[in-house]
């Protein structure tokens, strides 16, 4: 996520903040902000850049940004503004935009007020896709971390979302931490899913069964030397490539620092590579330091079968608690009064 601010009063540096090698892509800017006339600009000057799509952040509790800020999740209290802003930045792009929001904010946490929201922002601009985190954001005054834990999900919101607008496409997520997770998912109907901290937190067993297990394409049988080996040459080609010596060692090898969660050999590669961070001036060079740590049977293993995870219940029964249907035409008086 970039604040649409920094983009605009960042134009004669926007490489820092804007590009990305190629082969990122399907790669999407996620912007942040309120204001329409930035957001605008912000989209106009992305444009060039390639994204494959233009996300707006309607999600993000933070204190930073929902309170002094006033965008992420505030914007959901003001859909008509939502709606103008991606009006806004449909004109100025030729990718497809889309909202990311929660289900929603503080007491307005309503099934309707969540379908007002949606409908009067698809009403007024090109929006056909939502990304929903299945839990409201509270604004009192906690943390991020505990916006993901204590809000209780409702992903029978998600669901009731894909019954009641049927030309639009929603994307569940919030709590989903595992493949199983994923297709038990899709299998009651989601249109799409998104997966964050435990692609993050644990990404060979997440992310090493996307393709096999959710896509149906024959496993690469890649091992995890094998992937280090590829990172490290797309790693040391792009260091410094931004200015100001940036991205660094430490920028590109902390996406990896997860890749041996509950492995033997984790913690002391954590405590290798931290120490090799100091010193070494490439990923070549921390990785052939700081791999020492791992067996060798560990680095040389294909990813194994994906394993059940048990939570893939949660949605067993999501269908029987559905809440009533959206009454879309009533709703209709309310746009336009």
């Amino acid at each position: 996520m970039i604040a649409a601010q920094t983009i605009v009063h960042q134009q004669n540096n926007l490489d820092k903040f804007l590009a990305f090698s190629p082969q990122q892509h399907p790669i999407v800017l996620q912007i942040g902000g309120s204001n329409v006339e930035s957001l605008t600009k912000a989209a106009k000057l992305a444009d060039a850049y390639g994204y494959d799509e233009i996300n707006l952040n309607c999600g993000c509790p933070s204190p930073k940004v929902a309170g002094h800020g006033c965008f992420g999740v505030s914007l959901m209290l003001n859909p008509k503004l939502v709606g103008d802003a991606m009006s806004a930045i449909a004109d100025n792009t030729n990718v497809p935009v889309t909202v990311k929001c929660r289900i929603g904010v503080d007491d307005h946490d309503s099934y309707d007020e969540l379908c007002d929201f949606v409908y009067k922002v698809s009403t007024l601009s090109p929006t056909r896709h939502f990304i929903v985190h299945s839990r409201k954001a509270l604004l009192g005054g906690i943390s991020p971390a505990d916006n993901r834990r204590i809000p209780p999900l409702k992903y029978e919101y998600y669901y009731a979302l894909v019954r009641d607008f049927p030309d639009l496409r929603f994307t569940i997520n919030g709590g989903i931490t595992s493949i199983s997770m994923v297709n038990a998912s899709l299998k009651e109907g989601a249109h799409g899913v998104m997966v964050g901290r435990a692609a993050y937190n644990n990404p060979w067993q997440t992310l090493g069964h996307v393709d096999t297990a959710v896509y149906g394409v024959p496993s690469s049988g890649l091992t995890r030397r094998q992937v280090l080996e590829q990172y490290q040459v797309y790693g040391d080609a792009i260091l410094g490539t931004q200015g100001n010596g940036r991205p660094n060692v430490r920028d590109l090898v902390k996406p990896l620092l997860n890749i041996f969660h509950s492995e033997n050999g984790n913690s002391l590669w954590k405590r290798r590579a931290d120490a090799a961070f100091r010193e070494c001036k490439t990923v070549g060079s921390l990785l052939e330091e700081s791999l020492k740590a791992i067996p060798d049977s560990v680095l040389d293993s294909p990813i194994a079968v994906s394993p059940e995870s048990g939570e893939e219940d949660v949605f067993a029964d999501v269908h029987n608690v559905l809440p009533p249907p959206y009454k879309a035409q009533e709703q209709q008086l309310i746009l336009c009064a």
